[in-house]
């Protein structure tokens, strides 16, 4: 038998070289890949990854692909920037698609620092990269919103139905904090029913529809936004209902109403003061019945203090029957037919 020293040393030996073995076995063909591509991805950069938990498959074909279309290192994409990105819950992939896309075009300068800012906002950043190259529409209003139409009213009263289509390009310096295609579908509605309204007559709007494209281009909307405006175009104008005319017929018939309100008010207090009239009446009727009722107590009083003889008591009565009888000739008798 050997030494036991001697086979514990061969025994590590062959352990480590199984371990080497079962590494290069999991990792030959991705490190392989990474120095054909020259993407400079080492071994110990792979065993790090699966360490921390990266998929290395995805960093090495991302890195892969950055090199192919012409992205060095000097551009910030490094293994450990993926790594981290990937880490920082950020779509790896898709940022290296969206730099390669700026790349392509020519027209954008997107760096790597900016791709991942955005993307770990939760924007899109390979749709917006597109949407910079090829500008989309946005329907004015929303295709799916609860209305079809742009409903404004010109200065003569009628109404006028637009639908409009607004065309934007993505901007990427405003991309991080800019507001959404709600903002600028807000904006944009409000812009053309401005616009409408200080028209002096709906014919003015349609004999001149770019007079609205022009107008709210002008107010630059965009602004504070994450898309530029490239152009908005009327899709569509129809004349709706006569606002004016309805609101006028719906004053004059306010207008009817507090009229009558204010002739019933009159009347009731005309009926009113006659009530109030008819009261005095009968308050004076009540004082006359009052007075004529102390006549008899004074006359009584006379007779008991001598001052009032029976011949005069008579005189008095024949005087009084002398006026009835006057009185009642001189008031005409109704006849019945």
């Amino acid at each position: 038998m050997g030494d036991p020293i001697t086979i514990a040393i061969f025994a590590v030996v062959i352990i480590i070289g199984l371990v080497v073995t079962a590494i290069f076995a999991s990792y030959f063909r991705l490190w392989i890949q990474s120095v054909t591509t020259g993407a400079n991805i080492t071994i110990f950069d792979l065993i790090g990854m699966t360490l921390r938990k990266v998929p290395a498959r995805i960093i090495v074909r991302s890195k892969i692909m950055a090199v192919q279309a012409g992205l060095d290192d000097e551009s910030g994409i490094t293994s450990r920037a993926l790594d981290a990105h990937f880490l920082a819950g950020g779509n790896v992939p898709k940022v290296i698609m969206a730099m390669i896309a700026s790349s392509k075009a020519k027209i954008i300068n997107l760096d790597f620092r900016t791709a991942t800012a955005i993307d770990l906002a939760g924007r899109d950043v390979l749709d917006a990269v597109k949407t910079s190259v090829y500008p989309k529409v946005i329907d004015c209003p929303a295709r799916n919103g609860p209305r079809q139409t742009l409903d404004a009213v010109a200065k003569n009263g009628i109404q006028l139905k637009v639908r409009a289509r607004v065309t934007v390009r993505t901007n990427l310096s405003q991309l991080i904090g800019g507001a959404t295609e709600e903002t600028i579908i807000a904006r944009v509605g409000e812009g053309i029913v401005s616009a409408i309204g200080s028209a002096g007559s709906h014919a003015e709007v349609l004999e001149n529809p770019d007079r609205i494209s022009k107008a709210v281009l002008a107010r630059r909307l965009d602004s504070q936004t994450a898309f530029e405006i490239v152009s908005i175009d009327i899709a569509d104008i129809d004349v709706g209902a006569n606002i004016g005319a309805r609101l006028q017929a719906d004053q004059a018939e306010a207008d009817t109403r507090v009229a009558r309100a204010a002739a019933e008010n009159r009347r009731a207090m005309a009926v009113a003061q006659e009530q109030e009239m008819v009261s005095s009446m009968e308050e004076s009727r009540a004082k006359v019945v009052e007075a004529e009722a102390e006549v008899p107590k004074a006359i009584a009083d006379a007779f008991r203090s001598g001052r009032l003889g029976v011949m005069d008591y008579y005189k008095l009565r024949n005087m009084q029957a002398d006026t009835d009888m006057r009185l009642s000739i001189a008031t005409p008798t109704q006849t019945t037919a």
